[in-house]
């Protein structure tokens, strides 16, 4: 019954690690990038790999191996379920819209003639997004037909980098002004503005499509609600001073009064639908309805669990007090082995 866990720095994989050592679970730490590493796993029944979308070796080849191992009948954290739409917005709409869960209305071409006579018939503003980022990188508020028209020249002509040198340098500017980073951090965004990061390099340029979702009025915040093995706890996400989005706020809240019994239900509903076992929804909310905005696999290692007040479990009943959602995680993997 071992379990092989892949450790790296800002992921889940600490821990992993303590808990397992906590209840006695047999442990191997093993590197993914290994080019044996099928055959280290061969003494292990499952895997698990907090793995990144803005790593660029992660993104090579991470999806491939979780899925190669499952069908080889060991058990792996993320599963298939869990983790195939991870880091595509363009997937999750299709398999939102496939279940009919209330997404946020989305509308994605593959052609310029298409978008640009979309864009001719609907109503602004609109919110643009890459099929890639995370933390509202590549999310701008879209306010009229030209600046849309231009955006979808863009996106099927030289494209768009996955590194956002402005959006860098402003993210940058905006912590120095709260205090969360110093004058140097500041000037490393500002001599960023030469230099792509290895990620873009590999990653290529998006291109051959575009994708817009209605802009929701009214939300000066987001609810995100995590799902883990029929558990769910959540988070309120305040919108940045003088933007729109919420997503790398840094200002969150966390008190259970924040948090409607309607939103913890549906989260768990559509974890189960998804088959999912970590699963983790960003809401905005028009007249009180929630509207999924996306969806994830993973969420911040650190800085976040330890201020929630509690849980909801699948009869939607609250468990006050702190909680371990990293051991949850490993609890689901050794539960199917036994």
């Amino acid at each position: 019954m071992k379990i092989a866990i892949h450790h790296q720095k800002n992921s889940f994989s600490s821990h992993w690690i303590s808990y397992c050592e906590e209840q006695g679970f047999p442990l191997k730490i093993v590197n993914c990038y290994d080019n044996d590493i099928i055959n280290q796993l061969e003494d292990c029944k499952g895997l698990m790999w907090h793995f990144h979308q803005s790593n660029p070796k992660d993104v090579l080849f991470a999806k491939q191996l979780l899925y190669s191992l499952e069908k080889a009948g060991k058990k792996v954290f993320p599963d298939f379920h869990t983790c195939w739409h991870f880091d595509d917005k363009v997937g999750q709409k299709y398999l939102l819209e496939a279940i009919d869960a209330p997404l946020v209305p989305s509308y994605v071409f593959y052609d310029k003639p298409r978008a640009m006579q979309w864009i001719e018939e609907t109503d602004f503003p609109k919110v643009f997004k890459l099929r890639r980022g995370a933390g509202s990188a590549h999310v701008k508020l879209v306010s009229n037909e030209s600046e849309a028209k231009n955006l979808i020249k863009k996106a099927f002509g030289r494209g768009f980098s996955q590194y956002d040198k402005l959006g860098n340098l402003h993210e940058r500017w905006q912590k120095y002004k709260k205090g969360k980073t110093s004058l140097w951090g500041v000037m490393k965004g500002v001599l960023r503005l030469g230099k792509t990061t290895k990620f873009a390099r590999i990653a290529g340029r998006e291109r051959g499509y575009v994708y817009f979702q209605d802009f929701i009025p009214g939300n000066n915040y987001d609810i995100r609600v995590i799902v883990i093995d029929g558990r769910a706890f959540a988070i309120k996400r305040i919108v940045r001073q003088d933007d729109f989005r919420a997503s790398g706020s840094g200002n969150a809240q966390y008190e259970k009064h924040h948090f409607d019994l309607k939103t913890i239900s549906l989260s768990l509903d559509i974890a189960e639908k998804l088959q999912s076992q970590c699963l983790s929804i960003d809401y905005v909310f028009q007249n009180e309805t929630p509207l999924i905005v996306e969806i994830s696999y993973g969420f911040p290692p650190s800085g976040f669990i330890e201020d929630c007040e509690g849980y909801w479990d699948c009869n939607l009943e609250w468990h006050e007090g702190s909680f371990n959602a990293y051991g949850w995680m490993v609890d689901s993997i050794v539960s199917d082995l036994e």
